[in-house]
């Protein structure tokens, strides 16, 4: 019988079949697995089954109401994850067999790697146990002796019970919580009518709740003045500059702002200036070395964090940089890990990889990785190499594979992980901080200079690290200070007070949510939650990215340059959650105390069933909670609108669910104008309440949906006036009305371009742009062109820059946002002009997978794929044995045509052109031929451009054939064409 190993991708199972190759025999290589007389070696990539609900306790219709809330089924089913069916369905048929009698768990090791396990093993046994034995394969480092000693020390299926048991109740847990919570906060604010979608989840809430708290900081904020006094002193050997400070001030733990160097007064700020100025000054200094060690090796959050602040990455996009260098290049270890340190047995490993990259072509580089192994710099430390500090991965670093092909984004990310990796292992940067304090008729002036001595790690970064001491702003650490003589006195030259403004605290980066994320814990008051959150953090670092991305899609928070910032339906969640009094939802404790109990289950002192039911109750309290409010609104922070109520005049004010008049007062019951905050599910933002009720319209806007079915559409809205309510009312406006017959005036308007009908200006115009002579206008009431395109096209937004592209150049760039009426999914389509036509229509790029060209076995001509496929039964059913039937119909047939000759010079040969001779030689040569010939010029050369594999980037010899600097493959053959003759 043989045993089967699943690992938890392929690449681990490509090294568990070279680690046991020398001691097991040699493997055969099979599409899906590999195999020798021992052991089947398959892989899953990541997780391949998911938990669901049993249909039996599952809420199809109606799921969305208290009725049927909350779902607590006494035990989950599982389902395959859709993208990897395939790949479950190999893996399920390798555990099935009957020739296999035992399996190996080489998934990674940690909680999410047993778990995938666990969820695969269940799977394929179906209704019941496959009851094959088990052993666990726990590594934290992947040399093939680390490997081979894990096969020889494989822990029993006991021994992973407990770690087995948190893994699936973290799963379970985070459906119950997640599945209850967001239908219930969706049920409370769907109560009025229409659909308001408002998720939550354990991760997703209170990394909100980080971002909505600081939101909150910044909107109450109040600027307030300040003064420093900054000098300079003129010594014998030139001047240095200096800031005024207070040597005997202390902190102020009721006030933040208050610092040392900080004036409060500007009276005060002139009084010091103006007794300094002109005035001698003693001297008193201090200098002494120190040292500064690089940076620890990245994990995915640092690297993220790194890559966002260096080069604006998003973390979404390093994530999948990172995952193409390892699994596509093979250029870096597995990304999605928390470790910053390698295992103990690494060291080998690391002067192998340091060997490949001082051999390697990366010029800037390749020296330092030569005098790393010249001056022998790697060698152990603890800071390095600790495998307590591993868990399920070790940090990311280069492998021996030196990649080639890497698109501009890959490459910077490589460059910033082989920096950090040989950064490590090098010497620390030495400084000298000197402190120098100078005092003139009882002030005191505070000067401090850092000089780079040795630069150590730093001249890995070189331009950048001479950066960080050459640019310093005047007063602060960085520069370099002129000498002065003991018991020298220096003259106060220039002193001049400086006018500043406390500032609130920055919103959130994507690096410094993901700083925030991983250190969570720090938030939390319980000492014990707090330790177990200490390695945890809010999720986990191959999910923090997704956590981001799901905040963004469901419209919590806006990207603003770098920025990230809580929307108006974040408050709103935020204040709910309060209201409700189901804070623990916002709050990280609540993943501290799973994490707590979750680290008990795994050293079996806690039980499943205990936590289970523990979370059981919590899901049913936060159900409860939002079922049985029975006030009219929900407790909160809200506004007061600075703009008045178009009715009466009154002063509008914010509640949890509309914008209502309380009359001139501000505390009565108003006029009884108001309107819902979330027409259509869609949160008003604080300024598009205000333009709203100023122009009593605004839009288009999208992101609202449809109540039936759920689907987002955009629309406009107006405040129309009712002669039966005697009131103003929000309505949606779909634009069906749009031709009024008014006048439009487009005198104030700045075009966008030509029409491409008529020539005449194009103009935005409400929800649509069109052109001047489309509409009636002063010059011509009567319209005589009819072009005109949406402002959104199936909820993508056509921004004025993309209209002024269109119509300038034909076309509009890839826009990636289209969501499909019929399947609902998100596709990507240029908006074109077809002037065939007359309109304005999707255009798509080019498949990634064009037809396969062939040349047909019974016409000659080429045909792609289809047709292949049935020429190919042609032959077959001409390879059959000849019946008798089959004479007679041969004989009805007309006689075939004679095939027509080639020309003679196809037989003979093409000749190329001068430029293409170049390339491929002066021979004659048949068409295909050259094809061949030009690609493997093209291949050798590496002219594939690596962003895009279709596109080809000329060279020099190039360039004369292509005439263009690039071209895409499809091209290739028609300017191949023009050059033979």
């Amino acid at each position: 019988m043989k045993t089967l190993v699943i690992a938890e991708k392929p690449s681990v199972a490509q090294d568990i079949v070279r680690a046991l190759t020398p001691v097991s025999g040699k493997f055969e290589k099979h599409d899906e697995h590999f195999e020798n007389d021992q052991y089947v070696v398959t892989s899953a990539v990541g997780h391949l089954v998911e938990i669901q609900a049993p249909e039996a306790f599952d809420v199809k219709r109606g799921k969305w109401s208290f009725a049927h809330l909350p779902v607590i089924p006494p035990y989950f089913d599982l389902k395959p994850v859709d993208k990897t069916k395939t790949r479950l369905n190999a893996v399920v048929r390798q555990a099935k067999r009957k020739d296999v009698g035992a399996l190996v768990n080489a998934c990674d090791a940690g909680r999410e790697g047993e778990l995938i396990f666990r969820l695969i093993e269940q799977y394929a046994g179906g209704a019941k146990p496959l009851g094959k034995p088990v052993k666990r394969l726990w590594l934290q480092s992947m040399t093939p002796q680390a490997i081979r000693d894990g096969f020889d020390s494989l822990r029993s299926d006991k021994q992973m019970q407990g770690l087995a048991d948190a893994a699936r109740s973290r799963s379970e847990a985070d459906w119950l919580v997640g599945i209850n919570g967001t239908r219930a906060m969706t049920a409370f604010n769907s109560r009025d009518g229409g659909f308001f979608l408002t998720t939550v989840g354990r991760v997703q809430t209170p990394t909100l709740a980080v971002m909505v708290e600081r939101e909150e900081q910044i909107r109450k904020f109040i600027s307030r003045d300040y003064w420093e006094v900054h000098a300079t002193f003129l010594a014998e050997a030139g001047e240095y500059p200096a800031k005024w400070f207070d040597p005997a001030w202390k902190k102020d733990p009721e006030d933040g702002e208050k610092r040392a160097d900080r004036v409060w007064s500007e009276r005060e700020a002139l009084a010091i200036a103006q007794a300094v100025r002109g005035k001698a000054a003693t001297v008193t200094e201090e200098s002494k070395p120190t040292t500064q060690a690089s940076p620890l090796l990245f994990d995915l959050t640092s690297l993220q964090r790194e890559a966002n602040g260096k080069f604006g990455f998003s973390a979404k996009t390093t994530l999948a940089l990172a995952q193409s260098l390892y699994e596509r290049h093979k250029a870096l270890t597995y990304p999605r890990t928390d470790s910053r340190a390698l295992p103990e047995d690494y060291l080998p490993v690391v002067k192998q990889t340091f060997g490949m990259l001082a051999d390697s072509g990366l010029r800037h580089l390749a020296p330092f990785a030569r005098t790393a192994l010249d001056e022998g710099y790697i060698k152990p430390s603890k800071r390095i190499f600790d495998n307590s500090k591993v868990s399920d991965h070790f940090a990311i670093i280069p492998t021996l594979q030196a990649p080639s092909g890497l698109s501009e984004a890959e490459q910077k990310l490589y460059d910033l992980v082989v920096r950090r990796f040989m950064a490590v292992f090098f010497p620390s940067a030495e400084y000298l901080v000197t402190t120098r304090i100078s005092q003139a008729v009882g002030h005191s002036f505070k000067t401090e200079g850092k000089v780079l001595v040795r630069p150590g790690w730093l001249a890995i970064y070189g331009k950048e690290a001479a950066d960080e001491v050459a640019d310093a702003k005047e007063g602060d650490k960085g520069q370099s200070l002129v000498p002065v003589k003991p018991g020298e006195m220096v003259r106060a030259e220039v002193v001049e007070p400086k006018g500043l403004k406390t500032r609130p605290p920055a919103r959130y980066s994507e690096a410094t949510l993901l700083g925030a994320m991983e250190g969570a814990g720090k938030l939390v008051d319980d000492d014990e939650l707090r330790e177990a959150m200490q390695e945890k953090g809010l999720g986990t670092p191959a999910t923090r990215a997704a956590i981001i991305e799901g905040l963004l899609n469901e419209k919590y928070i806006l990207r603003e340059g770098r920025e990230l910032i809580p929307t108006a339906k974040a408050f709103q969640l935020m204040t709910l959650l309060r209201g409700l009094g189901v804070e623990e939802l916002s709050k990280p404790e609540l993943t501290g105390e799973w994490e707590y109990k979750l680290a008990q289950m795994e050293h079996g002192q806690l039980s499943r069933d205990a936590f289970m039911r523990e979370i059981a109750a919590m899901t049913e309290h936060i159900v409860k909670k939002a079922k049985e409010y029975d006030r009219d609104t929900v407790p909160g922070d809200y506004a007061t609108l600075s703009t008045p109520c178009p009715n009466c005049g009154g002063v509008v004010k914010e509640n949890y669910r509309r914008y209502t008049c309380t009359g001139a007062d501000g505390a009565s019951d108003g006029c009884g104008f108001s309107f819902g905050k979330t027409p259509g599910a869609r949160t008003f933002e604080s300024a598009e309440v205000e333009q709203f009720l100023t122009n009593k319209r605004i839009g288009p806007l999208d992101g609202f949906r449809n109540k039936q079915t759920g689907w987002p559409f955009a629309a406009e809205l107006v405040l129309k006036y009712s002669d039966e309510e005697k009131n103003w009312k929000l309505e949606f406006d779909f634009g069906k009305d749009e031709e009024t017959g008014e006048l439009v005036d487009f005198s104030g308007s700045e075009p966008l371009g030509k029409c491409p009908k008529c020539g005449a200006p194009v103009h935005e115009h409400r929800r649509s742009y069109v052109c001047e002579k489309a509409v009636p206008t002063a010059a011509q009431p009567t319209p005589s062109c009819d072009f005109k395109s949406g402002k959104i096209i199936l909820q993508q937004p056509i921004e004025r820059a993309q209209m002024s592209k269109l119509l300038a150049t034909g076309k509009t760039d890839l826009l990636e946002q289209f969501i499909s009426n019929k399947t609902r999914r998100p596709f990507k389509a240029f908006w074109a002009w077809d002037p065939n036509e007359g309109k304005v229509k999707f255009e798509f790029a080019p498949s990634k997978f064009p037809p396969r060209k062939t040349v047909s076995p019974k016409t000659g001509a080429t045909n792609d794929r289809g047709t292949l496929g049935k020429a190919a039964k042609t032959l077959k059913s001409a390879a059959k044995p000849v019946k008798k039937v089959a004479t007679k119909a041969a004989a009805a047939k007309p006689a075939a045509k004679t095939p027509r000759k080639r020309a003679a010079s196809t037989a003979a040969g093409l000749k190329p052109s001068e430029a293409l001779a170049a390339v491929i030689g002066p021979e004659a040569v048949a068409r295909t031929q050259v094809i061949k010939k030009l690609w493997d010029y093209i291949k050798a050369n590496g002219l594939q451009d690596a962003a895009n594999k279709r596109a080809i980037n000329a060279d020099a010899k190039l360039l004369a054939v292509f005439g263009k600097p690039q071209v895409t493959m499809f091209e290739l053959a028609g300017i191949a064409g023009k050059h033979l003759s």
